[in-house]
């Protein structure tokens, strides 16, 4: 099979498409003929040797990639025959090896994909679906709700926006340039406005009209965060800071910008406890395949061929990206 493989940390370039051996799977595991793979910002972060969630870097060579979309075309010792032939998606854990023509993963993790939902798009939900899930736990949004949503041309944005205009919240969307600004607004946000004009807060409270927001989900951190709290209100006493990332450059030598008794950081740990049940991540992902086969949610997704996965890291570091960045084989 052809898959991308990293064999020296550092830039994007260093990611190379070869011929390797196909995976096998084991006892308890499928073998999934790749039709979309995900790409995540924390690959950008493993593909340069940094940690992550990681207790260490990848081992090299490594094939990167923990978010697959396919069809089942081989099956493990003791694994239900029913699953072949099935268009499954898996999010393969920190297991890495998504960025290939095919990929192995335990049968526990596979869900069948929504007729309705194409493989880039499922690949989209299982990830970025499944954190953006976790992310609304923690808010309460209904007719009178102000939401605000820095980056809300990315990913999880993208979904974020749609959710809160499904809920009857005014939206706010924040995204740099014209061309993410157009797509903010036809993703429904009532106001879509460019972080990268100084004056957008003031365009922001004009439209609300003295209204303050009553949440930020904030994924970027940074001088859009600082000045989206403020958004809040005096002291932030009208809502709530949703901190879930911090992409952006950070105030505080890359720490995530937080104000007292307003911010809440949900990552990690915090989100899978409010979720709960024996599976709490199952969970999430299923609550994400159910809103977008309903349709309620509609995940946006920027392809890139798999050979041309390099182009893709540039791309989403440079935030040259709108949606889920997918490598397709």
């Amino acid at each position: 099979m052809h898959a991308i493989r990293l064999h020296t940390f550092g830039p994007a370039e260093n990611l190379t498409h070869e011929q390797v051996e196909d995976p096998q799977p084991g006892p308890g595991q499928v073998r999934i003929a790749v039709r979309a793979a995900g790409v995540h910002l924390l690959d950008t972060a493993l593909r340069e040797g940094m940690r992550g969630p990681l207790p260490q870097p990848p081992t090299l060579p490594t094939i990167p990639g923990r978010e697959v979309a396919g069809v089942v075309e081989s099956l493990g010792e003791a694994t239900a025959g029913l699953w072949l032939g099935k268009r499954v998606v898996a999010h393969l854990g920190f297991a890495p090896g998504g960025y290939a023509e095919l990929a192995v993963t335990d049968v526990d993790r596979v869900h069948e994909i929504p007729e309705n939902l194409d493989y880039a798009q499922a690949v989209a939900m299982i990830g970025t679906g499944r954190t953006t899930m976790g992310i609304l736990q923690f808010a309460e949004l209904g007719p009178d709700s102000v939401a605000v949503v820095p980056a809300a041309a990315g990913g999880i944005g993208t979904l974020l926006v749609q959710y809160a205009k499904n809920a009857g919240a005014t939206v706010i969307g924040l995204a740099g340039g014209p061309g993410k600004t157009a797509r903010v607004q036809a993703n429904g946000a009532d106001l879509a406005v460019d972080y990268k004009d100084p004056a957008w807060p003031e365009k922001v409270r004009a439209y609300l009209g003295g209204r303050p927001a009553t949440v930020v989900f904030d994924g970027v951190g940074g001088e859009v965060a600082r000045e989206a709290t403020a958004l809040l209100g005096p002291g932030g006493k009208h809502g709530k800071h949703i901190v879930f990332g911090w992409s952006g450059e950070g105030l505080h030598d890359g720490e995530p910008y937080l104000v007292d008794g307003v911010s809440e950081q949900v990552l990690g740990p915090v989100m899978m406890r409010k979720a709960g049940g024996p599976n709490p991540v199952r969970t999430l992902e299923l609550r994400a395949l159910t809103e977008a086969a309903a349709g309620r949610l509609r995940p946006a997704v920027q392809r890139f061929p798999l050979a041309e996965a390099a182009a893709a890291h540039r791309a989403l570091q440079t935030r040259g990206t709108t949606g889920k960045v997918v490598l397709e084989p």
